[in-house]
C-alpha cells in the first residue's frame, strides 16, 4: 500500500510540473486511448484517474489566471472613451 502512495505522489508531482497546454495535450492523449477501446480495463481505470488529476490541475491553473486577471483589472481603471 505504501508503494502505491509513493507512485501516486510521483504522478501528482509530474502533473504539477506540466503547463496548462501540456496537461491538455496529455488529457487528449488519454481520451483518445480510452475511446479507442483497445486499452485493458485496468489500464483504462489508471488512465481515467490520471485524467481526473490532469483536469484538477488545469482548473487550478485557470483559477490562478482568473485571480490574476481580476487583480490587474482592479489595479488599472478602464480608459474613458
Amino acid at each position: 500500500m505504501k508503494v502505491k502512495k509513493m507512485e501516486n505522489k510521483k504522478r501528482k508531482d509530474d502533473i504539477d510540473k506540466l503547463s496548462f497546454e501540456g496537461a491538455i495535450k496529455a488529457l487528449t492523449e488519454i481520451v483518445n486511448k480510452i475511446e479507442g477501446g483497445q486499452t485493458p480495463l485496468k489500464d483504462s481505470l489508471q488512465q481515467y484517474e490520471r485524467g481526473m488529476a490532469l483536469i484538477k490541475h488545469c482548473r487550478e491553473i485557470l483559477q490562478q489566471a482568473e485571480k490574476r486577471i481580476e487583480k490587474i483589472s482592479k489595479e488599472q481603471p478602464p480608459e474613458n472613451q
